[in-house]
């Protein structure tokens, strides 16, 4: 069984017992989170739809850490014209257990 959730402006696909990182959610580490924007719920050949989202549906989730992603380097260069420009970048990330899925 697996689900797509919808968080942070980005979908994912869930499934129980695995490990994702997700934008920041504001929770505390060992906290339950709702996610209840969940767009589809598939169990085996029977696969749910929401338009756009599922009605009652939820993904229920454990905050398992906070963290910032590997640094993205940004450089800018402009030939011959002597302009270099550098700049990084770490987004800040959840990470989170899946416990369970309801289809509602």
């Amino acid at each position: 069984m697996y689900a797509v959730i919808k968080t942070g402006g980005k979908q994912y696909r869930v499934s129980a017992g695995e490990k994702v990182r997700v934008e920041t959610l504001d929770a505390e580490v060992g906290s339950e989170v709702v996610l209840d924007q969940v767009l589809m719920v598939a169990d085996g050949d029977k696969v749910t739809l929401g338009k756009p989202l599922l009605a009652g549906a939820a993904v229920k989730a454990t905050v398992v850490a906070h963290g910032r992603g590997d640094k993205v380097r940004i450089f800018k260069h402009r030939r011959r014209k002597h302009y270099q420009k550098h700049a990084g970048h770490r987004q800040n990330y959840t990470e989170i257990q899946i416990s369970g899925i309801s289809a509602g």
